[in-house]
C-alpha cells in the first residue's frame, strides 16, 4: 500500500481504530450467513429472484420483531427498520417490507384498539404469516386519491360489493398475484350508501391464498421493472367481490369534512412518506462504500508506479461528498423522525417534514449515486456491483408514498399562503438560511401578485420553484441538525458547500460568494475531510451488506471463476489468399 496515501490503510483497520461511529442497525446481520441470502442471484430466473425476494423480506420482518405498539407509536425500532442495510442488498425486499409493515399493518392498527378482532390480522401480519398489500393507486388515477373509481357498494344484508367500473380504475404497482403465503390487502374504494358517495374508505380484502386469487379478483403480471430483485408488481382489478360487513375500516356514514376524513384514514402514507425516505440512507452508504472501496483497488500508471484512482480529484469528491451527506443526513434523519413522531406537533408541519427529509435525502442520493457510478467506468453498470440496482431503487423511493415533485408543490405552495410554518432558522443570517429566505420570499412575492393560487401566472412561475424551496428548507434543517448533533466540523464544512453548488448562481447574486470562492470553500473542505475518508466510510459499517464484486481482488476473483464459459478448437481463416486474389482479378 502506497505510504503517500494515509487514506488508503484505514478501510482495512480493525474496529477500534474508527474515528467515526454511525448509526446503522445491525438486526439482520445474522441473516447474511442464511441460506434465502447467501444464494447468487445473476443467474436466476424472475421467478425465482422474486420467490427469493419474498422470502428475504419474511425473514427481514421477522428479524425486528415488531409489535402493534411499535407500529403506532413510531417506536425507534420502527425507525430502525427504515434504515436497515439490508435495503442496499436487496431493495425489492425493502419494498415490501415497509409495504407490510407501515401501510398494511399500520393501516389495520390504527382501527384494532376500537376493533380488538383485527389484532390476530396485525399479528399475522408484523410475523409475516400472511402477506400484506396496500390497493390504493389506479391506472387512471395515480395518487389522485379523491377521484379513485373503484366502488365498494353497501349491500342490504351490511355487506359490500368491490369492482372495477373501467379499465382506468385498476389497482396499480402493488404485488397481488399468489406468492406462497396468503395475501390479504387494504384496498381504497367509494363508498355508496343507497346510491350516495360517501366517500373514499380503505377495505380489508383478501386477494388470494398463497396458490390462486380470490373469486372475482384478477391480477395482471406486468413485466420486470428491471434490476436483479424483482417485486412482482401487477394490475388488480375486482368484479362483483363479496366483503363481509367488518370488512371496511373507519364507518359508513358521511363524513362532516371528506377532505379531513380522508387525509386522517391515509395517514400511514404519510408516515411513508418519511418512512420510505429513510430507506435513501442505507443505500447512500452501500453506495459510497462500494465507490471508496473500488477506487481503492483500482490502480492506473506504469508498472512501477501505479497509483490508485482515488489519488484523482475527480474521484474524491463525489465520494467525500456523499460521506459528508451521509453523516449528516442520518442527524438531520434523527431529528425529522422525533419531531415527526411527536403526536403534539401539528399534524401539517408533520406531514411537512416528512416531505422536506424525503426531498433532500433522495437528491443528494440521486445526484451521488449517479456520480460515484459513473467514477467506477463500465463496472458501474452492472447490476450485480449494486449500483445501477441502487440508482433503480433511489428512483423508486423518489415516487412511492408521495412522488417528490408533486409532494414539494402541495407543501410549499400552503407554507406561501401560510397556513402553517416549519421551524425557523435558528441562525437567520447563516448562508443556507438566507438561501431557503430568499427562494421563499421571491416566490411569496409572486404569489401575491396573482389573483389566486391556482391562477396560470403561479403555475408557470412559482411551481416550477416548489421543489428547490423544499430542498433549500431541507439543507439548512439538515445543516443545523448536524451542528446540534455534533457531526464533525470538516464533514460539516464540506456539505453546506455541496449544497451551495446546487445554485451556485443564487450565492453569487444575493450573498457575495463568486464562484471561485466556492470552489476554495469545497476545495478546503475535501482537503480535511480527505485524510478520514477511510474511517468514515469503514465506520457506516455496511461493509456485510456489499455483494458487489468489483471491491475486492478475491470477490472479483470468484465472480469470474462462477461465470459462464465458453472454449473450443473452432479455426477460422481469416486471410483467405487465393480468393482474395480472385476477387481483385474480377474487378479489374
Amino acid at each position: 500500500m502506497p505510504p503517500a496515501y494515509p487514506w488508503f490503510l484505514p478501510l482495512y483497520v480493525s474496529s477500534s481504530a474508527r474515528l467515526a461511529m454511525s448509526r446503522t442497525p445491525k438486526h439482520t446481520l445474522h441473516l447474511l450467513s442464511t441460506p434465502a441470502f447467501v444464494v447468487p442471484t445473476h443467474a436466476l430466473t424472475r421467478t425465482e429472484k422474486a420467490k427469493l425476494t419474498y422470502e428475504r423480506a419474511k425473514e427481514y420482518v421477522r428479524a425486528y420483531r415488531l409489535s402493534m405498539d411499535d407500529v403506532l407509536a413510531l417506536s425507534p425500532k420502527f425507525w430502525q427498520l427504515h434504515q436497515d442495510p439490508l435495503t442496499a442488498l436487496d431493495g425489492g425486499a425493502a419494498t415490501l417490507v415497509t409495504i407490510q409493515v407501515n401501510l398494511t399493518a399500520g393501516t389495520i392498527a390504527r382501527h384494532a384498539a376500537r376493533r380488538p378482532e383485527l389484532v390476530p390480522l396485525v399479528d399475522d401480519l408484523l410475523s409475516y404469516r400472511k402477506h400484506g398489500q396496500f390497493l390504493m393507486t389506479e391506472v387512471g388515477h395515480g395518487l389522485d386519491i379523491a377521484n379513485l373509481e373503484t366502488t365498494a357498494t353497501l349491500l342490504p344484508s351490511g355487506e359490500f360489493t368491490l369492482n372495477t367500473p373501467t379499465p382506468e380504475a385498476a389497482k396499480f404497482m402493488p404485488p397481488a398475484i399468489p406468492a406462497g403465503l396468503p395475501t390479504i390487502a387494504v384496498v381504497w374504494a367509494k363508498l355508496i350508501v343507497h346510491g350516495q358517495d360517501r366517500g373514499i374508505r380503505p377495505f380489508v380484502v383478501p386477494l388470494n391464498d398463497g396458490r390462486q386469487m380470490c373469486t372475482g379478483i384478477k391480477s395482471i403480471l406486468l413485466p420486470e421493472r428491471g434490476g436483479p430483485n424483482p417485486v412482482d408488481h401487477a394490475i388488480t382489478s375486482f368484479h362483483n367481490v363479496r366483503l363481509p360487513s367488518q370488512s371496511i375500516l373507519g364507518s359508513i356514514e358521511k363524513a362532516v369534512s371528506p377532505r379531513l376524513a380522508l387525509t386522517q384514514s391515509m395517514w400511514r402514507v404519510v408516515c411513508g412518506t418519511i418512512a420510505i425516505g429513510c430507506l435513501a440512507l442505507p443505500l447512500m452508504k452501500g453506495c459510497v462504500t462500494i465507490g471508496a472501496m473500488y477506487s481503492l483497488r483500482r490502480h492506473v500508471g506504469e508498472p512501477n508506479n501505479r497509483i490508485p484512482i482515488m489519488h484523482f480529484r475527480t474521484q474524491q469528491i463525489p465520494i467525500l461528498t456523499l460521506t459528508a451527506q451521509i453523516y449528516v443526513m442520518e442527524a438531520f434523519v434523527e431529528w425529522c423522525t422525533n419531531v415527526f413522531s411527536d403526536i403534539t406537533v401539528d399534524y401539517r408541519v408533520r406531514h411537512a417534514i416528512a416531505g422536506i427529509l424525503k426531498a433532500t435525502i433522495v437528491g443528494h442520493m440521486n445526484a451521488s449515486a449517479i456520480a460515484i457510478a459513473d467514477r467506477c467506468g463500465v463496472q458501474g453498470l452492472f447490476a450485480h456491483n449494486q449500483m445501477t440496482t441502487i440508482h433503480n431503487d433511489a428512483r423508486g423511493i423518489a415516487i412511492a408514498e408521495g412522488d417528490i415533485l408533486v409532494l414539494s408543490i402541495k407543501l410549499a405552495t400552503e407554507m406561501l399562503q401560510g397556513r402553517y410554518k416549519v421551524p425557523a432558522a435558528r441562525d437567520q443570517e447563516g448562508l443556507l438560511a438566507r438561501h431557503e429566505a430568499g427562494l421563499f420570499d421571491e416566490s411569496r412575492a409572486v404569489l401575491a401578485s396573482c389573483a389566486h393560487h391556482r391562477s396560470n401566472e403561479v403555475n408557470k412561475l412559482v411551481l416550477p420553484q416548489c421543489q428547490a424551496i423544499i430542498e433549500a428548507m431541507g439543507h439548512r434543517m439538515a445543516y443545523e441538525a448536524a451542528v446540534a448533533a455534533g457531526v464533525q466540523q470538516p464533514l460539516v464544512e464540506l456539505y453546506v458547500a455541496s449544497c451551495m453548488k446546487r445554485d451556485g448562481a443564487w450565492y453569487v447574486e444575493n450573498a457575495g460568494v463568486s464562484r471561485k470562492a466556492l470552489d476554495g470553500m469545497e476545495d478546503r473542505a475535501l482537503d480535511a475531510v480527505l485524510p478520514q475518508v477511510g474511517q468514515l466510510v469503514r465506520a457506516m459499517g455496511v461493509g456485510p451488506w456489499i455483494t458487489s464484486k468489483i471491491v475486492s481482488d478475491e470477490r472479483w476473483d470468484a465472480f469470474v471463476e462462477d461465470c459462464q464459459v465458453f472454449e473450443g478448437q473452432a479455426e477460422v481463416n481469416v486471410f483467405q489468399a487465393e480468393r482474395a486474389a480472385e476477387s481483385v482479378r474480377s474487378h479489374l
